[in-house]
């Protein structure tokens, strides 16, 4: 039987607004996409992963070998960057901080097409919480361990640099922000962020005159409902 053509999954109210998780059918693909929207606007989907999983294998390809990293990921979202960072043999911990309770609720309920997953994980803790505001903190982002380090923060909430979920968080990609986040990362430890837009030198630039060393990685796939190729970015900032 063909998978019908829309359907609503979960509907929740949260603080942000109304938070919905959808299945739609794409016929031009003949493939169901999961999408979040929340207010109307669309937040994620499933459609496209090649950078979210990107996010997670570029910098932990650039840790040693013989690490045992424990890595930090701001964003849940469907869990592609955090499934990436648990399918390195090598990761010794995850912890993930979502600011939405329902996310990490479809998560552990299954609702999501990769299932239990990541929260049945047991290097995994998911947590809610707001992750600017954490890292604008004095304790650090692991209410349980405060001022713990990381060998690696993965971040992927807002759209890019500079384009913001909330107003509030502009500060946390200004040089003050970006020198805060780095006293949660071990020496030689690893920043790394997610944007949908094609690498901006400037942003580059500010991470470089925080960092040890920083760069910008294109993540190149192809859009087969447009007929051509995307570019997405992902950063990464190394602690010396």
């Amino acid at each position: 039987m063909p998978s019908p053509l829309f359907e609503e999954l979960d509907y929740q109210q949260t603080v942000l607004g109304e938070l919905m998780l959808r299945r739609r059918r794409i016929l031009k693909l003949d493939r169901d996409v999961v999408e979040v929207i929340l207010n109307d606007e669309h937040l994620m989907s499933d459609m496209f992963t090649a950078s979210e999983i990107a996010l997670a294998t570029l910098p932990l390809a650039r840790m040693a070998d013989d690490a045992a990293p424990d890595i930090l990921v701001g964003g849940l979202g469907l869990g592609y960057t955090a499934e990436a960072v648990l399918a390195d043999a090598r990761v010794a911990s995850l912890t993930v901080i979502d600011y939405l309770a329902p996310i990490i609720e479809w998560h552990r309920a299954g609702l999501l097409p990769m299932g239990r997953r990541v929260a049945d994980d047991p290097r995994c803790r998911l947590l809610e919480g707001d992750f600017f505001a954490l890292a604008r903190g004095e304790t650090g982002f692991d209410p349980a361990t405060p001022g713990r380090q990381f060998d690696g923060i993965f971040l992927d909430i807002d759209h890019s640099p500079d384009f913001h979920l909330n107003p509030s968080h502009a500060d946390f990609y200004g040089e003050e922000g970006l020198h805060r986040l780095m006293a949660s990362l071990r020496p030689d430890g690893i920043f790394a962020l997610w944007s949908n837009d094609a690498p901006d030198d400037g942003f580059t630039a500010r991470l470089a005159a925080v960092f040890a060393s920083a760069h910008a990685e294109e993540v190149v796939f192809p859009n087969p409902l447009m007929d051509e190729d995307c570019t997405q970015t992902v950063y990464m900032g190394m602690r010396a």
